[in-house]
């Protein structure tokens, strides 16, 4: 793991899906474990929807590979709420790196947050699949699996990502 980063990457060549979000949060960069908040529904959806075939604890995150699944952030040296996250904390650039490098078949960003600090965008970005892509790799935006973003959750948009990364699998 790069020294500088709070949670290392877990990914490797092929994976049907690479999740990434923004970053990790205070708890998850105090146990070393992604998506650890208590309020988080990050493992729940991804049993739920049938990309783990039970929920995983968040100390396990390293068995994603087991599942076809990665996990990157796209500000690995920051840590805290979004709402201290500033522009020079983005890596774009690494991202679009690794993804091209790894070529998953998709790559879901973990709310718009993450997705508009890729994009660059000020723009609104609907939920969903999307019209670029990342290399090999199609993009999908999906509505936050944190406790804070409650008001926005919609399990659907999960469901169909599962659906896409799960297609002649």
């Amino acid at each position: 793991m790069n020294a500088d980063h709070k949670l290392p990457d877990v990914l490797r060549p092929g994976l049907k899906v690479v999740f990434c979000g923004t970053a990790a949060g205070a708890q998850s960069a105090a146990v070393g474990a992604y998506y650890a908040g208590q309020g988080n529904k990050f493992w729940r959806t991804l049993h739920e929807v049938g990309l783990t075939p039970r929920q995983l604890e968040p100390r396990e995150f390293p068995t994603l590979l087991d599942y076809n699944v990665g996990l990157t952030d796209i500000a690995k040296a920051y840590s805290g709420a979004d709402s201290g996250l500033r522009r020079s904390h983005f890596d774009a650039d690494a991202l679009r790196d690794k993804i091209v490098s790894f070529a998953p078949r998709a790559l879901a960003f973990n709310g718009k947050r993450a997705a508009q600090a890729f994009y660059g965008a000020q723009t609104l970005i609907a939920y969903g699949q999307q019209p670029q892509t990342i290399g090999a790799a199609t993009l999908f935006v999906l509505p936050s699996t944190s406790g804070a973003a409650s008001g926005f959750w919609d399990v659907r948009y999960w469901a169909g990502l599962a659906s896409y990364a799960d297609a002649d699998s």
